[in-house]
């Protein structure tokens, strides 16, 4: 049977971590973690609700050592989590002191750090292990489990160091430290933050930083090379916030596509390149791209795409099965391609075809608006027959005809909003994603 360390890169007294400032060694990662193991039940799949980062770490090898499946659900409401106790019986929530998981059984980390071994024998496991379910909302609103096995993740965590290695002239992220906006439960926080850090060599901080002032904080005591990993979202309100950035090494961005005016703004304010990842749930990581040196992506080592447009399979490297992305490409050749938009995202409109991902990024970069999105009604205008596009935008003092004129220079005009909905902020979730749900409920909440 093959198995994959747990941790990997540099030695046992390597930093794995850092709170607040303060190191933390992987022989300490792995004594936290068998001590929390030995407390875990027989047998169970894991909510890992710890904020801190490191102790989302520590929760994630503990049920890898006792053999349970984390659960990686979309958000952590009471419907989503009354969900999972129905789809997975006898499933558990991890826990930071006293908080409540919705009626799960909860267990809590202890409040020390345990005894640190002075053996150097890392934990091993199976490649086959179900590390994790990565759990989306299908159309009955059940969640669906996309699983995850062990052995593919650590493929994946070692073909993404490489490349961001590569991208800063390293031959490894050993003693590179990460400063991560987006948090661990989801796909890209997992991955780019925890995952490139238990096995690529990298360390990550434990915190979670939203705010601008705090993400500064958080990367001015890291030391250097030190790589911010971000959102658009996240990252448009660092650079308007005015403040003075710290250098780093690397920005990475996922979640959203970036604009390239976004990114020379950031590669200019932090003087470093920005590199921005595609994926999805089905395949996980899957491409990267310098956002300034044009629209290209190229796959991870080892992964080759087959088909084009709304038919494009990845398979190969850490996706061993062909996959069928959900995103329209434009295929250059097995390894290239240019990201056309989501298939579900595509409008059509008096017979002119766009993407709202488009539209949303000329709507986003006029002068004034803060954030905005457009949002396509299931149903025709009544008497009209045609759908006609609403935008929401977060824009104080910018009314509605600017934004108008502004949009007729940069979109054709079957595309302009009927409707353009002033409101304070839009529901994101925490790792500034705007769902297609969350849009239709803010929608239902200023119908005309």
């Amino acid at each position: 049977m093959t198995t994959e360390p747990l941790v990997a890169g540099g030695g046992t007294d390597a930093i794995v971590a850092r709170r607040d400032g303060a190191p933390i060694s992987r022989r300490q990662y792995v004594a936290d973690v068998r001590a929390l193991a030995s407390r875990l039940p027989a047998m169970g799949h894991m909510l890992n609700l710890s904020v801190d980062r490191y102790l989302f770490a520590v929760g994630l090898g503990a049920a890898l050592l006792r053999g349970h499946t984390s659960l990686l659900p979309p958000n952590h409401t009471p419907h989503t989590v009354e969900r999972l106790r129905a789809r997975f019986p006898g499933a558990y929530a991890l826990v930071e002191g006293d908080s409540e998981a919705h009626g799960l059984a909860t267990i809590a980390h202890a409040d020390a750090a345990a005894s640190a071994a002075d053996d150097t024998a890392w934990p091993a496991i199976a490649g086959d292990a179900v590390a994790a379910f990565v759990l989306t909302s299908g159309s009955t609103g059940d969640p669906v489990p996309h699983v995850k096995p062990w052995g593919l993740l650590v493929a994946s965590a070692r073909a993404e160091a490489s490349r961001l290695a590569r991208a800063i002239g390293r031959e490894n992220l050993d003693q590179v430290s990460l400063v991560a906006t987006v948090p661990p439960q989801h796909m890209y926080g997992f991955e780019s933050s925890v995952l490139i850090a238990l096995l690529g060599g990298a360390t990550f901080d434990a915190g979670r930083p939203f705010f601008a002032l705090d993400i500064t904080a958080a990367l001015e005591r890291t030391p250097m090379p030190r790589m911010l990993v971000t959102t658009p979202f996240h990252l448009k309100a660092l650079l308007d916030s005015g403040l003075a950035l710290p250098a780093v090494a690397l920005t990475l961005c996922a979640t959203a596509p970036l604009s390239p005016q976004l990114a020379a703004r950031a590669e200019a304010a932090f003087s470093a390149p920005l590199i921005e990842i595609y994926g999805c749930t089905e395949a996980g990581q899957v491409a990267t791209r310098r956002t300034t040196a044009g629209p290209e992506w190229r796959t991870f080592d080892g992964l080759c795409l087959q088909g084009d447009g709304d038919a494009t399979v990845v398979s190969g490297g850490h996706v061993p099965q062909p996959t069928l992305l959900a995103d329209v490409l434009e295929v250059i050749d097995a390894e290239t391609f240019r990201l056309l938009g989501r298939s579900n995202d595509l409008v059509n409109i008096a017979g002119k075809r766009s993407s709202l991902s488009h539209l949303d990024f000329h709507l986003n970069a006029i002068d004034g608006i803060v954030d905005a999105a457009f949002w396509m009604p299931p149903e025709p205008e009544a008497g009209s027959g045609i759908t006609r596009l609403v935008a929401f935008v977060v824009a104080p003092g910018v009314e509605r005809e600017r934004i108008l004129e502004a949009l007729r220079l940069r979109v054709d005009a079957a595309f302009l909003p009927r409707r353009i909905v002033h409101v304070e902020a839009l529901p994101r979730e925490a790792t500034g994603k705007l769902t297609a749900a969350r849009l239709t409920e803010l929608a239902a909440s200023h119908r005309p």
